[in-house]
């Protein structure tokens, strides 16, 4: 008997039953379908993630202070003890005496001392938002976060020096406060403090998944942050600004050794991290494969279970139709006829839903899933559909092995 001829007693036999095919089909389908979608999400959330730690822009570091760490020089918490000579500071605090001893190094394009003030209140003629960060800082800060001004000014070191109320603010910020009036020159009332709007930010395109809009933003001179919502301790962060982004690992070198000397941690842990965008990005690059693996093994559960169900289905189909099976060996039907016919009904039964579910997981991942546009996995493509003949091949063989073996006179006297 030829492969064609086993081919075509496969078809017959499924659809003599087309329900039960159908059923069998689908899960073989929703299994594969929901293992090309969850790992398309799950490589679609790692794309947004990385699109946002590039926004701060690939030659730049951040230096934060250590939650843990504890410098030779000095005990825990307390305001800055610095003055105009720039002495050494407590443990845990950054000042601007630390970002203008950064300024000198030679790696450094600029250096920004950052102080935030979180979910801000910000209102406009009887509308109020909030900002989800209010920055203070000076304006080396724009080029270092990869921020575009979109309209207006922004404003400069003198600003910063008179402490001057005017802020520039994110898109979200404009269009929630100010809807479709020019926010330019208008005055905005936060804690109590007028600051007068000189520009807007051009937006960053953020997604609504996002935990934080990167727009519901107000930056502004530091000094005039300071006077009136964070006060005078120590910096939050300071922005770094490499002179480019080969020399970003100088740069941190340069940093750690810099920041080192004036915290005087040669005795006692660092109380600073300095953290660069690469680093970053590896670290979130690293969970997020981490996910999609996850993603996809909880997916292939759905495939296990249709594999499962073939199992059920062919058990079913061989006690159904074994009077049919002895007839055929009684008329001189091989063993590998009979085996082949029950293995190729199992594997056309899971490459049709394979190629089904390939169709609807391609046309799922055209539509947004929770805040989440899924970027398709070529690979994840060809294993589920791989996965799904294999499941066919292996979980069809024991059935079709079971039919095979059956004795003539036996299958014969089945009722």
């Amino acid at each position: 008997m030829s492969v064609l001829d086993i081919l075509r007693f496969a078809l017959r036999g499924l659809s003599a039953n087309k329900l039960r095919s159908s059923l069998t089909t689908l899960g073989i389908l929703i299994g594969v379908a929901a293992v090309i979608l969850l790992v398309a999400v799950g490589n679609g959330s790692s794309e947004q993630i990385k699109k946002s730690i590039q926004r701060l822009g690939a030659d730049s570091l951040t230096v934060s202070p250590s939650t843990t760490g504890r410098g030779g020089g000095g005990g825990f918490g307390g305001g800055s003890q610095s003055t105009g000579s720039g002495p050494r500071t407590q443990a845990h605090d950054l000042t601007t005496h630390d970002a203008e001893a950064l300024r000198k190094a030679s790696s450094v394009k600029s250096a920004s001392p950052v102080v935030t003030s979180q979910s801000v209140t910000a209102g406009y003629e009887g509308t109020s938002v909030t900002i989800s960060q209010f920055v203070g800082t000076t304006p080396s800060y724009f080029g270092a976060a990869n921020k575009t001004i979109a309209s207006g000014s922004l404003f400069t070191d003198a600003d910063v020096t008179a402490a001057r109320k005017t802020v520039v603010i994110g898109s979200t910020v404009a269009s929630d406060l100010f809807g479709r009036v020019d926010p330019l020159g208008k005055k905005i009332d936060v804690g109590g403090i007028r600051f007068t709007v000189g520009g807007v930010l051009k937006a960053t395109g953020s997604s609504s998944s996002s935990f934080s809009d990167p727009d519901s933003i107000a930056v502004a001179p530091l000094n005039a942050v300071r006077e009136t919502l964070t006060g005078y301790g120590g910096l939050d962060q300071i922005i770094v600004q490499a002179t480019g982004s080969d020399a970003v690992d100088a740069a941190e070198a340069e940093i750690t050794t810099i920041i080192g000397q004036r915290h005087d941690t040669a005795s006692g842990t660092a109380d600073f991290t300095v953290s660069s965008q690469a680093s970053v990005q590896s670290a979130v690059s690293e969970s997020s494969r981490t996910f999609t693996v996850l993603l996809g093994a909880v997916a292939a559960i759905s495939l296990l279970v249709g594999g499962i169900g073939i199992t059920n289905i062919m058990l079913v189909t061989v006690t159904e139709r074994t009077r049919e099976i002895g007839i055929r060996k009684a008329i001189g039907a091989p063993r590998g006829a009979i085996l082949g016919q029950f293995v190729a009904e199992a594997t056309v039964l899971s490459l049709i839903g394979g190629l089904l579910g390939v169709v609807a997981g391609v046309v799922g991942s055209r539509f947004t899933i929770a805040g989440v546009q899924p970027v398709l996995v070529p690979s994840s493509i060809v294993l589920a559909l791989g996965v799904s003949v294999a499941i066919g091949l292996f979980f069809g063989g024991y059935p079709a092995s079971r039919a095979a073996a059956l004795r003539p006179i036996e299958a014969l006297r089945h009722d």
